[in-house]
């Protein structure tokens, strides 16, 4: 599985990216074959700045999305993470039912 982080707009620090990975890495239990995660970092700067976390997670024949905006990083990364954790789950019990 290659994940890949990119930031818009700024420069992500280190611990970010490592958060941001082991975060990545525990969708690795729900789904064999995840071929590439895509983790794209943003923010609007507006009266409170928003930050959101986008993950695009690569499997054979489908392509499914997550995306979360709140206050921090880390908080948009987690419940992103957990989206894509139920989309996966469901889609490997359709996978079992076919």
């Amino acid at each position: 599985m290659n994940i890949s982080i990119t930031a818009r707009k700024f420069k992500a620090h280190e611990t970010l990216k490592d958060f941001i990975s082991a975060e990545v890495s525990k969708i690795d239990r729900f789904y064999d074959n995840i071929l590439d995660v895509d983790v794209i970092l943003s923010y609007q700067a507006n009266k409170d700045t928003t930050k959101t976390a986008e993950i695009i997670v690569k499997v054979p024949g489908q392509v499914l999305t997550a995306s979360e905006i709140s206050d921090d990083y880390k908080k948009s990364t987690v419940l992103a993470v957990e989206k894509i954790q139920r989309q996966l789950e469901k889609l490997k019990t359709k996978n079992k039912s076919h």
